[in-house]
């Protein structure tokens, strides 16, 4: 019975000195080696296969020619003519892929696809420039949202709660004191479309807001030593709390007012610190 999956003629090369072998003549084998190969009809080289090189061929005639002509001009080299499954060298040999921006566009494997929250710059909220939200946004990412409940306390200009509706989180809630900050929290939303969030003006301490996954507060250290036992109450069983806004002379003060939470997860920029609490 005849398989449909197409296969590729290859050659597995094996006994190529590593590319920084001390030697020169060593290090410049594989550079002939490459050399002599475009003679042949070859598709694609795999220069991270377990054994050497990996070496695809258009035909297996081609193939054929080429394993006797290396044979003959590198002597020392082992060569094994195999046929690859076509699903088994192209994901692995693009396995690696990154994206590319060039200008204002970006090409990228779905596995390297980037995120981007768009936000308008405005008086005296965050645009995601600021190392405390750089933080928090590291924070949510370590973190798997998808399907879960977020808080955002003290949106600002919304960037955290947008962040984590795009990355996944089944219900957004952000809120702040400040008109201004909401009115620009719902005009970034705006700019992001298929964020979606549920935005609240007012004081989180005197607003009821039912318990969330995760909540995210990057307030600053006074006030989260202060409304300690306010955000404890906000954050579900089992759930996680990211902090930031205070500086590391601010951090034990700050940790003894969470003593009933873990660290998870550390992180430290330009004096500033975020932490996962669990």
């Amino acid at each position: 019975m005849s398989s449909d999956i197409r296969t590729w003629p290859a050659l597995n090369v094996a006994g190529l000195p590593p590319s920084d072998a001390a030697d020169a003549h060593e290090a410049v084998q594989g550079d002939l080696l490459e050399a002599a190969l475009t003679d042949f009809d070859v598709e694609a080289i795999d220069e991270s296969a377990p054994t050497g090189w990996r070496v695809f061929f258009r035909t297996r005639s081609g193939r054929d020619r080429a394993q006797q002509a290396i044979a003959r001009e590198f002597p020392t080299l082992t060569l094994t003519s195999i046929d690859v499954p076509d699903e088994d060298w192209a994901a692995r040999s693009q396995a690696s892929l990154k994206a590319v921006r060039v200008g204002n566009l970006i090409v990228a494997p779905p596995w390297d696809a980037p995120i981007v929250v768009a936000i308008r710059p405005s008086m005296g909220f965050g645009t995601g420039h600021h190392a405390t939200t750089r933080l928090c946004l590291a924070a949510l990412q370590a973190l798997e949202v998808k399907e879960r409940t977020v808080i955002d306390v003290g949106t600002g200009s919304g960037v955290l709660a947008i962040a984590a509706s795009r990355l996944g989180a089944a219900d957004v809630t952000a809120i702040d004191d400040d008109a201004d900050a909401i009115h620009a929290a719902w005009e970034n939303l705006a700019l992001n479309p298929g964020a979606q969030a549920s935005l609240i003006e007012g004081d989180f301490r005197r607003t009821e807001i039912p318990p969330a996954d995760v909540v995210l507060a990057n307030l600053t250290g006074a006030l989260l030593i202060d409304a300690a036992e306010r955000l404890r109450r906000l954050v579900s069983a089992h759930g996680r709390m990211i902090l930031s806004g205070f500086m590391t002379h601010e951090e034990a003060a700050v940790r003894a007012a969470y003593a009933a939470f873990s660290v998870e997860h550390r992180a430290e920029e330009d004096g500033w610190v975020g932490m996962m609490l669990t």
